[in-house]
């Protein structure tokens, strides 16, 4: 029997706003409300919001949460401070990666994970399983809604409905406070689109209010409500890992492009054998590629070498909307990963020319 798919707090409401809904890490999602290239520039142009009330969020507390935090994440929690907000990744034990995640600190001892909606349960264990110092932890992903309001005219959009002063929260900061007239709401300069514009965590039984009265308050300022088939477009354009997609329990932080977050100033699961392989280096990276002429490469299409041989797999691709042409990310073999190598996307059986290509594909506004 199907197990029954979970619906966020306004799963009525995007079915009376005409989105079309589709099964999405166990919840009931919105895809699109017009089209997907539609939604796609209105991030890119204007400002659109996105419910992914599906992600999870943990609340990590007490003396140990530090501790924890440390040694199951491969980033420096260390460094954050109040207001802070940091990228991280959860190492398994076998050189692969959990999840991607943020950390948020709200004050001291007193942290929120924000985590992929699919892997909440998974990552809830494995958490568990390393809090061997009884750090508080606190599974609160069925108590908030996450909006993401995204596009150039995010700050001009919700100004007017709160005190704070959003020009002067620097991109993975934020500020706890209230926000259209809703209290407890963390305003986060964070998002998954490189467009610019806040992550808003709300309680549930403001939900409603705070989506109505965003959408009133953006009203001159084009907002639109967005859905995830577009989040992906967004993303891809600006080289961001997807999980289960790019990353996953198989390919290691380095593999991934994740060095930039993984680091050795302390210890944390599998940090020695993760160290090993940077000092020895990987044989296989993730690139961003743009198609040289016509073609879409989509996941799980072979990549080659000019003889034809098999040098990687496509993770992720689509057709730019900026770009109008074919993007996509893949693993391939070390030797072909610098910018200007020139690799094939196998395509129905065609061989069709692509460019290895540093990221972002399209500059973004962060």
């Amino acid at each position: 029997m199907a197990e029954e798919l979970k619906t966020v707090t306004l799963n009525d409401l995007h079915q009376q706003l005409g989105a079309k809904m589709v099964p999405f890490a166990g919840y009931n999602m919105p895809v699109r409300y017009s089209s997907d290239l539609d939604e796609h520039h209105t991030v890119r142009r204007a400002v659109g919001i996105f419910d992914v009330s599906h992600m999870g969020e943990f609340r990590v507390r007490g003396p140990q949460a530090l501790d924890l935090i440390q040694r199951v994440t491969s980033n420096d929690a260390s460094k954050l401070t109040d207001g802070k907000a940091q990228y991280s990744c959860l190492p398994n034990n076998d050189g692969g990666i959990v999840d991607d995640l943020l950390v948020y600190r709200l004050a001291e001892n007193d942290y929120l994970l924000v985590v992929n909606a699919s892997n909440i349960e998974k990552d809830w264990n494995w958490i568990s399983q390393h809090n061997t110092q009884s750090a508080e932890m606190e599974n609160i992903s069925d108590q908030i809604s996450l909006f993401a309001v995204q596009g150039p005219k995010a700050i001009d959009a919700l100004q007017s409905l709160t005190d704070v002063d959003l020009k002067s929260i620097p991109y993975y900061s934020f500020v706890q406070g209230t926000f259209a007239g809703a209290e407890d709401v963390i305003i986060s300069a964070t998002g998954y689109t490189g467009a610019g514009g806040f992550e808003l965590y709300v309680p549930n039984k403001s939900a409603r209010e705070v989506w109505d009265k965003v959408m009133l308050a953006g009203k001159e300022f084009g907002i639109k409500p967005i859905g995830l088939g577009a989040r992906d477009t967004l993303r891809l354009e600006m080289g961001y890992c997807l999980y289960g997609n790019d990353i996953d329990d198989s390919t290691s932080p380095l593999e991934g492009g994740l060095g930039w977050i993984t680091k050795f100033t302390k210890e944390f699961t599998n940090s020695a054998a993760i160290k090993q392989q940077k000092e020895q280096g990987v044989s296989r990276k993730l690139v961003g590629f743009l198609m040289d002429s016509g073609g879409i490469p989509r996941s799980h299409y072979p990549l080659v070498n000019e003889a034809g041989e098999p040098i990687g797999e496509v993770t992720s691709g689509t057709q730019s909307p900026s770009l109008s042409k074919g993007v996509g990310l893949g693993y391939v073999k070390t030797e072909y990963s610098q910018p200007g190598s020139q690799i094939f996307v196998q395509v129905r059986g065609k061989n069709l020319p692509a460019t290895v290509t540093k990221l972002p594909f399209v500059k973004g506004t962060e």
